[in-house]
Order: structure tokens, then C-alpha cells, then sequence
């Protein structure tokens, strides 16, 4: 039984990337892991995805870059304004300008860097350097 997709996709992208994979497959799909695969891909951590359509609601095959050093989940998804997302990049980012923390917004699920361009706060949902 699963209880979290989200980070049971980004443990299989940690795990591929670590053993030297250049694909992997994550699978359930949901909406949510699309979305958070099209920010990784935006900021060049994975080279594409596509979803793939199978008797049980579908998965995605990532194409990946070598980039990942590590991923994870930030539990629990706290909420964040706009002026503090500097103290959250301290807190899981090892440098400044080194990696993205990934949220859901109003605006859809941006980069922390869209975010702050946009003026939008959100709830905080992974981080990936």
C-alpha cells in the first residue's frame, strides 16, 4: 500500500540516478508527479518524461541527465509567503543558487525562483540539487 506517490517517485529518480541509469519508470502516474517532473525538466535535472498508458492508470518514463544529486519530499507541506522562501532554501538547500525547492501555488507548481518572480506563496512540496 502506498501512501505517498510523490515521494515513491523521487526515491525511483534518486535510486536511478545513483546506479548510473540514463531512464527509469515511475509508476503510479498522477497529475501532481507530471507536474513536479515538467518543473525538473525546466530546470534541467531530468532531459524529458513521457507518459506511458497501461491497463492500470499509466506511468511516466523519465529520460535522465546525471544531474540529481539528491530529491526528496519536504513533509510536513508547510505553508510559505512569499518573503520567507529564503529561510526555507537554507534549510534544505546546501548553497544559495544550488538547487530548487518545488510548490504548489495558486499559479500552478513552480520552482521556488518562479515563485518569487511571480510574488506567490504556496506550500512547499519537494527539493531537488
Amino acid at each position: 500500500m502506498r501512501h505517498d506517490t510523490l515521494n515513491d517517485a523521487l526515491a525511483t529518480i534518486k535510486n536511478a540516478e545513483a546506479s548510473g541509469e540514463t531512464s527509469c519508470t515511475v509508476r503510479p502516474a498522477s497529475k501532481l508527479i507530471g507536474r513536479v517532473l515538467n518543473v525538473m525538466q525546466e530546470s534541467r535535472y531530468v532531459r524529458g518524461f513521457e507518459f506511458k498508458e497501461d491497463g492500470r492508470g499509466g506511468y511516466f518514463e523519465v529520460r535522465l541527465r546525471g544531474n540529481v544529486n539528491d530529491c526528496g519530499v519536504i513533509r510536513p507541506r508547510f505553508s510559505v509567503k512569499r518573503t520567507d522562501l529564503e529561510r526555507y532554501e537554507s534549510r534544505y538547500l546546501p548553497a544559495q543558487d544550488f538547487g530548487v525547492l518545488i510548490l504548489t501555488t495558486t499559479r500552478g507548481v513552480l520552482s521556488h525562483s518562479q515563485a518569487k518572480e511571480e510574488g506567490v506563496g504556496g506550500r512547499l512540496l519537494a527539493y531537488v540539487y
